[in-house]
């Protein structure tokens, strides 16, 4: 059983839904969620992980995208009464970013939308990342693992089925 609240409302903090820890958790509000999607949002600061001179660099959108796929999956099982669970980015497919960096204090929105999910957990997600003037700043599509479990995860390492 989970200890993770489901929003009262909405917007509210995106971090309990991600099964990040230590500060590597790098959006900031969970603004919208549904059965097949979610819409958080990002503002790039100075002080970010990465942060550069020039604001944030446009490859670390891909993680924000990722990120939210992880929130997404995180509130599906805290619906079902469990907790936000570890799972992979495997691939994208055509990352198109428009920009090669994210402007500090800027909002970002980022945006996810499921395409399938099968039940031994493999997954395809399109996204698409959106400046505050509804301008789309970057696409692709994510193709995500999430393992049963700890144990079934260390069974398919050792290379026995789960």
């Amino acid at each position: 059983m989970t200890d993770t609240p489901m929003p009262p409302s909405l917007p509210c903090d995106i971090a309990p839904f991600v099964p990040h820890r230590h500060g590597m958790c790098l959006l900031d509000t969970l603004l919208e969620v549904g059965d097949e999607h979610l819409l958080a949002e990002v503002t790039p600061r100075r002080d970010g992980l990465f942060a550069a001179a020039r604001g944030v660099p446009g490859w670390v959108g891909l993680e924000w995208l990722a990120q939210a796929v992880a929130a997404w999956a995180g509130v599906q099982a805290v619906r079902q009464g469990d907790e936000p669970r570890i799972g992979f980015l495997l691939g994208t497919r055509r990352y198109r970013c428009q920009t090669p960096w994210f402007a500090f204090d800027r909002p970002v929105r980022v945006g996810v939308a499921l395409d399938f999910r099968a039940d031994n957990g493999l997954g395809a997600f399109r996204g698409e990342l959106r400046g505050s003037h509804g301008e789309s700043l970057a696409t692709t599509t994510l193709n995500v693992f999430q393992p049963e479990s700890l144990e079934a995860l260390e069974a398919i390492q050792r290379g026995e089925s789960p």
